[in-house]
């Protein structure tokens, strides 16, 4: 499996671009504003979107890319793109974007039967099989309904923490896992930890807690992704400096790194 960053940043700037990321050529997780690099041919050969959750920069350019792809999707007969998500980021966003008034309804275009998009509910917990690959629904704790992923391959699972505060539900599912790497959230610097809490997302401070949960046996790499990019520094420097101190009594530290757009990994 290939996995492809095509956004990782917490909002817009300059070479930011929102959360998404293509596996393989066919499945996209998440829809933000990075999924603008893709090439109309790429585009079109996504047959399903995994969303972790309703937030504008998770499913900015689904609206705009089923747009893009319409003419060729129905010249070549293609199935309606499946657009996976828990019952309440369906109805948020039939209600708030595919509702005729933001956007046209593709879930009815050019007809009920035969749409460009369905909606398809998930569960935590439920596994999914689309485009060959086995993705397991992981639980978030958010604002909004929220879930994470884990994408399994040949050498250990693909796994993101979607957006995310505080979550033991999701740290005892990845112990249980063979884990080839993490990417993990932390939107906000310790200087905005009270505004991480209220928001339900992670800073520094809350992501050393979180790391804290992971088993003795595991060892993987870890990817920070979703920062804010006004507080991009100061946040990989506040999480350089709880890491430098060992993490375990036996003097292992975590495997830290920050991601980027563009980069990809083969599992």
């Amino acid at each position: 499996m290939r996995v492809r960053v095509l956004g990782c940043s917490g909002a817009i700037a300059q070479g930011c671009r929102t959360t998404s990321f293509l596996l393989d050529d066919d499945v996209l997780i998440d829809a933000g504003t990075g999924v603008g690099d893709l090439t109309l041919d790429e585009m079109a050969r996504v047959d399903h979107v995994l969303l972790t959750h309703s937030h504008l920069d998770h499913i900015a350019a689904l609206p705009l890319m089923l747009d893009s792809v319409a003419a060729l999707r129905l010249a070549s007969g293609a199935a309606p793109l499946q657009v996976h998500a828990l019952p309440g980021t369906i109805a948020a966003l039939k209600v708030h974007i595919f509702n005729n008034l933001i956007w046209p309804d593709f879930s009815a275009i050019p007809s009920v039967d035969m749409p460009l998009m369905r909606f398809v509910s998930i569960a935590v917990g439920e596994v999914l099989h689309v485009g060959g690959k086995a993705i397991e629904v992981l639980p978030a704790v958010h604002t909004v309904p929220a879930v994470g992923f884990a994408a399994a391959s040949a050498s250990g699972h693909w796994v993101f923490s979607g957006d995310t505060g505080r979550n033991p539900a999701f740290w005892e599912r990845v112990n249980q896992l063979p884990v080839a790497l993490l990417v993990i959230e932390t939107a906000f610097s310790d200087r905005e930890h009270e505004l991480a809490q209220r928001s339900l997302h992670l800073a520094p401070g809350l992501l050393a807690k979180e790391l804290e949960q992971i088993d003795d046996h595991q060892h993987f790499p870890i990817y920070i992704t979703h920062t804010k990019p006004a507080e991009t520094g100061l946040i990989m420097e506040e999480i350089r400096r709880f890491d430098e101190a060992p993490d375990r009594a036996d003097g292992s530290r975590h495997d830290i790194r920050w991601l980027n757009a563009g980069q990809t990994f083969e599992l």
